[in-house]
């Protein structure tokens, strides 16, 4: 078994070099986070770079301990951070071996995955995690039958157009595995698919 963590890093990098080469106003585009711009998709996932938990948890008694106003107010201020800031966050050591309070392995590489998809899914680009990466989120997040992210799997077959992996009996929903990780964190696809809500 690979050790999830080592996943992170080439992920963040990936990700960082491949906005490094795109247009500036890449930055300004829309991400498969509702209401969020790839920019504040990145500052997002670098907090753990700019927030000591002293901070972080300054910031949460001030979100009155809600986690999604937290991440809304964050991203929002951070978001206007200089682009060679926000590409050097995504390099750094302390976010490639981050954990979420709780998450452990898996949860840090479920939230460069997922956040990374944001990204490059909504940009149609192709995904910067490695597959393995991308297949052993499918597995968390079906593990969970959807629950992680609120979604209905009642059902639903979903299977993988890139690789062979597939899970569930149903109606068929067959996309490419970052695809499918998206709909499964409740995401709208550009083409407009979603997974129902449980």
């Amino acid at each position: 078994m690979t050790d999830l963590q080592s996943w992170v890093a080439p992920i963040y990098d990936g990700l960082a070099n491949h906005l490094a080469a795109a247009p500036a106003d890449t930055w300004d585009a829309p991400s498969l986070c509702e209401k969020w711009q790839v920019r504040h998709v990145v500052a997002h996932v670098s907090m753990p770079v700019r927030l000591t938990p002293a901070q972080f948890g300054a910031e949460m008694a001030a979100a009155g301990g809600d986690f999604g106003v937290l991440s809304d107010t964050v991203a929002a201020r951070d978001a206007s951070l200089p682009l060679a800031d926000q590409l050097d966050a995504l390099h750094s050591p302390l976010l490639h071996s981050w954990q979420p309070p709780g998450g452990g392995a898996a949860g840090a590489l479920s939230h460069a995955v997922i956040h990374a998809l944001d990204i490059t899914v909504a940009l149609d680009r192709p995904a910067v995690a490695p597959q393995e990466a991308v297949i052993a989120v499918l597995d968390q997040l079906t593990a969970a039958n959807g629950a992680v992210f609120g979604v209905d799997l009642t059902g639903v077959r979903l299977e993988a157009s890139d690789t062979n992996w597939n899970w569930g009996t149903g109606d068929v929903v067959r996309a490419d595995s970052g695809r499918l990780v998206a709909l499964l964190s409740g995401r709208t696809l550009p083409d407009g698919r979603a997974l129902p809500r449980g």
